[in-house]
């Protein structure tokens, strides 16, 4: 099979399809892979930079080769922004800009989808996703797609590494997420109600919260749960002041005082299997 050579061929083939929430997860070895590849090269070029022509390359030779690290390189930091996998986040907003300035022309600006108080590095750091579009955009150029799928991809990692915390909040993202991909592939030239639904999905994600979130939920422990209690606000409610009333200090790995809780939580569900499960989501919650 020949290698994949341009954007979007590189995201499908190192992070999947965006359609299938487990390509990313799946394809994280290969990437892993890639990048200590590009690692070594990098290191045996600089140990052989100045030399090159002593190791018996030609001129010719020799530029092909830098041109080849420089090109993996650039390879390793879109593969990197695509999956969420930066580590030095602040490192990358030039690349970020690089995207988008590169795949959407902006002819013509009108206001379409703005993030409010979303800046682009608050927007990386919550979400991982590619927040630069706070702006107006015109027509897209050929690449919009490898931008699309980088912004899912980051979109998708997040869910994924948050959903222990709310397991419920973030499956319904997941399947918002789903949506608006099913939109972008049959609503092709819908460019921007497909920008607008991604705004209001990526501002969800950064408030870890939806719309139609109560006001008396002002924390994220009261919200997984009532989230995780379909909807029920008193029963979650009930239970927060519950936990809050008898969790012990350094509860958490300490079986007896963990007991305590649980059996707290007992009193309240009458249910075993319903203690359990709320249980892993309290667990999860810094606040309790």
């Amino acid at each position: 099979m020949a290698p994949p050579k341009d954007e979007l061929a590189i995201l499908h083939h190192f992070c999947g399809n965006t359609e299938n929430p487990d390509d990313l997860q799946a394809r994280e070895p290969l990437r892993m892979a890639y990048y200590k590849a590009v690692a070594e090269l990098t290191r045996a070029h600089a140990a052989l930079a100045n030399e090159l022509t002593e190791a018996g390359y030609t001129a010719p030779e020799a530029t092909r080769i830098t041109q080849q690290r420089d090109k993996a390189l650039d390879w390793r930091q879109v593969i990197r922004l695509a999956a969420g996998e930066n580590l030095d986040l602040k490192a990358y907003e030039a690349d970020m800009r690089f995207l988008i300035d590169a795949y959407i022309e902006a002819n013509q600006p009108r206001k379409i989808s703005a993030f409010d108080d979303i800046g682009l590095l608050e927007l990386i750091v919550k979400t991982g996703v590619a927040q630069a579009i706070n702006q107006s955009f015109g027509k897209s150029s050929g690449n919009k797609k490898a931008v699309q799928e980088t912004i899912e991809n980051n979109m998708r990692r997040t869910i994924i590494s948050e959903r222990a915390h709310d397991p419920a909040f973030y499956d319904r993202m997941s399947q918002v997420l789903d949506e608006i991909i099913r939109f972008r592939k049959q609503q092709a030239d819908a460019y921007e109600e497909y920008l607008r639904r991604i705004a209001d999905l990526a501002r969800q994600l950064q408030q870890q919260t939806a719309d139609s979130t109560p006001s008396e939920l002002d924390s994220p422990g009261k919200r997984a749960l009532w989230n995780n209690l379909n909807g029920d606000l008193d029963l979650a409610l009930r239970i927060d002041r519950t936990v809050r009333q008898v969790r012990p200090d350094g509860w958490r790995g300490v079986q007896a005082k963990e007991q305590l809780i649980k059996a707290a939580l007992y009193g309240v569900l009458e249910d075993q299997a319903e203690v359990e499960r709320l249980f892993a989501v309290l667990l999860a919650q810094p606040e309790y």
